[in-house]
């Protein structure tokens, strides 16, 4: 499982996401090789390349957002 802080909330493209939860927040991939710029509370930047359906969950942490994800849905 992947695990990443950031300080900022990420814009999704809504032809390549979709928010499928609310509570938590949970957002899908709805094309294969669908990626994420992030730059984590620490102002590292990573790339993250999503498969078809790979899930995305968000929850608002003080100050800043947890972002997680299964490896399996990355490329």
């Amino acid at each position: 499982m992947g695990l990443l802080y950031t300080k900022f909330y990420l814009d999704f493209d809504e032809n390549e996401w979709k928010q499928i939860s609310n509570n938590p927040i949970i957002f899908q991939t709805l094309k294969d090789s669908v990626s994420l710029d992030i730059e984590d509370s620490s102002h590292k930047s990573y790339k993250l390349n999503f498969k078809e359906g790979g899930k995305l969950h968000m929850f608002r942490v003080t100050g800043r957002f947890r972002l997680t994800w299964d490896d399996e849905d990355i490329l």
